[in-house]
C-alpha cells in the first residue's frame, strides 16, 4: 500500500472525516472550520490512476487547474452576498506542475493560470486565504495552489521544500552536480531548498517546527490549527488585504528598491 502523501494527512488532520464536496481524484475538497468559522480546505493528492501519466504523483495538470479553479470560484460565488467570506485553507504538497506535450498543446498555462486567478479573485472579495506548506511546493503547481494566499504558513521539516524545479533538473541546467548546486546553495539563499532559506525571502508569515510533516503527532495538529486561528484573525486585521507584506525579507531589499524606482518613474510619467 502506498503511503499517504503529506497533503492527504493533513487535509483529513484539519478537516477531519467530513465528507468530501466533490468526488474527484486529484483535487480534495472538504468544508470544515477555523477559529470557528466555515472554511473550505483544498489539497492535490496523488493520483496513479490520472488519464495523463504526467500527473500522477501529485502533480497539478490540465484537470487539477481547472478543478482548482471551480473548487474556489464556487466558494466566491456561494458567499457573494455573505457578510463574512469563508477562510480558503490551502494545504500544499504540489511535485510540480504535468510537464507532457499533451498538456502543452492542451493549454496547462490556461488552467494553472485559471486556478492562480481564481484564488486571487477570492482574495480580492474578501476571502481569507491561507497557504499551509507541508510536503513540496515546486514550480508552476505552487503558483496554481496556494501562492496567492492572504499568508503563507509552512512546516520546518526535511520533506517541506519550495523551489522553482527540483534539484536533479536545476543542476542540470545550471550544468552542475546536485552536490554542487547544493554547495552553492550555502552562499546563494533563493536557490536553497530548505524552507529557513527560503523565509528569509519575506514570503512566509510564519515557519512551524513539527515532529514530524508526514506522520503528525496530535500535538503538531494542535500547532498548525492554532496557528491558522492566528493567521485568520491577523487577516482580518489587515486593512490592505494585499500582499505588500512580501517584500519586508532581509533578502529582497533590490525587490523593494526596484518597485521604489518604478513607483517614481510611473510618477513621473517618464
Amino acid at each position: 500500500m502506498n503511503r499517504q502523501s503529506n497533503g492527504a494527512v493533513w487535509l483529513q488532520a484539519l478537516a477531519g472525516d467530513a465528507a468530501p464536496v466533490h468526488d474527484w481524484a486529484a483535487v480534495k475538497v472538504v468544508d470544515g472550520s477555523v477559529a470557528g468559522q466555515a472554511a473550505r480546505f483544498i489539497a492535490v493528492v496523488p493520483d496513479p490512476d490520472n488519464r495523463f501519466p504526467r500527473a500522477r504523483k501529485g502533480e497539478v495538470g490540465l484537470v487539477e487547474g481547472w478543478q482548482l479553479a471551480q473548487a474556489v470560484l464556487e466558494t466566491v460565488q456561494a458567499d457573494r452576498d455573505a457578510r463574512v467570506k469563508r477562510p480558503i485553507v490551502a494545504v500544499i504538497d504540489v511535485t510540480s506542475q504535468a510537464y507532457g506535450r499533451r498538456e502543452e498543446a492542451f493549454g496547462i498555462h490556461q488552467a494553472l493560470a485559471g486556478a492562480a486567478g481564481a484564488y486571487a479573485q477570492a482574495r480580492l472579495a474578501g476571502h481569507p486565504v491561507i497557504g499551509l506548506v507541508v510536503g513540496l511546493a515546486m514550480s508552476g503547481a505552487f503558483l496554481a495552489h496556494g501562492y496567492q494566499a492572504n499568508r503563507l504558513i509552512a512546516l520546518d521539516d526535511p520533506g517541506v521544500m519550495v523551489h522553482a524545479m527540483g534539484k536533479e533538473s536545476a543542476a542540470r541546467i545550471t550544468l552542475r552536480s546536485v552536490a554542487a548546486l547544493e554547495a552553492l546553495a550555502q552562499s546563494v539563499p533563493p536557490m536553497a531548498y530548505d524552507i529557513r532559506n527560503y523565509a528569509s525571502l519575506g514570503l512566509l508569515w510564519k515557519v512551524l517546527q513539527p515532529s514530524s510533516a508526514a506522520a503528525p503527532s496530535s500535538d503538531d495538529v494542535a500547532l498548525v490549527r492554532t496557528t491558522l486561528d492566528e493567521a485568520l484573525a491577523d487577516i482580518e486585521r489587515d486593512e490592505a488585504r494585499d500582499l505588500s507584506g512580501r517584500f519586508d525579507g532581509e533578502h529582497r531589499a533590490a525587490s523593494r528598491r526596484v518597485r521604489q524606482l518604478l513607483a517614481q518613474q510611473w510618477e513621473a510619467g517618464t
